[in-house]
């Protein structure tokens, strides 16, 4: 009879560490549930702190910065899914901070508080939908629109370049946009192309006849800005307008925590907006 009632004492204990959500057997199940197989070379990868540890919450941003991290802190998360690097270039190498104080005060800030973090970057892209882009045509209302089953394409009642781009201002709760191209210009064919491709694929990209505006994420000013500039100069259809990093891809990672709240259960899942990386004047 003792050792019926102890192993019913044990039992419960015994589930309850059995059921133990941690980083590590979170990322488990996202590995589970994304349509694509999980690369060997990737930078979606632990980047700070103990993968088995066990989650109190699970915060899910776009940059992990030093106010995202207080407010993961404030909110008793102690697991983070970020989807760019934590450390300031792609790769988070950090050789280069060897002595410098914002990285090692930002460091201490992950370790004194046992913040655990990942990167959840290309598989997110490379699965069935892509979660940014499915994220972001949810919140832009774009649904309807899209011609190319990627969400980089799409076709839409004619618009005026400058009424565009207040819209977007407001959907995306921007501070400011920048427009190259004519304010007056009409058209129906936008392309997305959210983050940093890069210039050459940006112009790539307004070379398609499938595209009069491009909505972008950031470019180097020599590159996609000279180019925009110049067609407009040249009397082309054609124009960008620049959402900047964040705001071009932030939808996708609040469409990535409502995804894991489909599997990981009985824990926490918050998703915490950026704040602006700058002010204007």
């Amino acid at each position: 009879m003792k050792k019926l009632l102890l192993f019913a004492l044990i039992l419960p204990i015994w589930t309850l560490a059995q059921n133990k959500q941690t980083p590590r057997s979170v990322v488990n199940l996202m590995k589970e549930h994304v349509t694509c197989d999980w690369a060997e070379t990737t930078v979606d990868v632990f980047k700070t702190g103990n993968p088995d540890t066990e989650i109190k919450g699970i915060a899910v941003c776009m940059f992990a910065d030093m106010k995202t991290l207080q407010k993961v802190v404030e909110m008793n998360c102690n697991f983070i899914i970020t989807h760019e690097p934590i450390f300031y270039n792609h790769l988070d190498e950090t050789d280069a901070y060897a002595t410098d104080p914002v990285y090692h005060e930002k460091r201490e800030f992950i370790e004194n508080n046992k913040l655990v973090v990942f990167r959840f970057h290309d598989h997110i892209h490379m699965t069935e939908p892509d979660g940014i882009y499915a994220g972001m045509m949810n919140k832009l209302g774009w649904k309807n629109y899209e011609v190319n089953d990627a969400g980089t394409l799409y076709k839409m009642p004619e618009k005026q370049l400058a009424d565009f781009a207040r819209e977007l201002k407001g959907q995306l709760g921007l501070q400011t946009v920048r427009v190259i191209g004519n304010p007056k210009m009409k058209f129906t064919k936008v392309g997305l192309a959210v983050g940093a491709p890069g210039g050459a694929r940006h112009i790539q990209m307004l070379n398609m006849p499938e595209v009069e505006v491009m909505v972008a994420g950031e470019a180097s000013e020599w590159e996609t800005y000279l180019y925009a500039n110049d067609a407009t100069t040249l009397g082309k259809n054609k124009a960008v307008i620049f959402v900047g990093h964040i705001k071009s891809e932030e939808a996708g990672m609040e469409y990535c925590a409502e995804w894991l709240k489909g599997f990981v259960k009985d824990v926490p899942i918050h998703f915490i907006q950026n704040e602006a990386n700058f002010v204007t004047f």
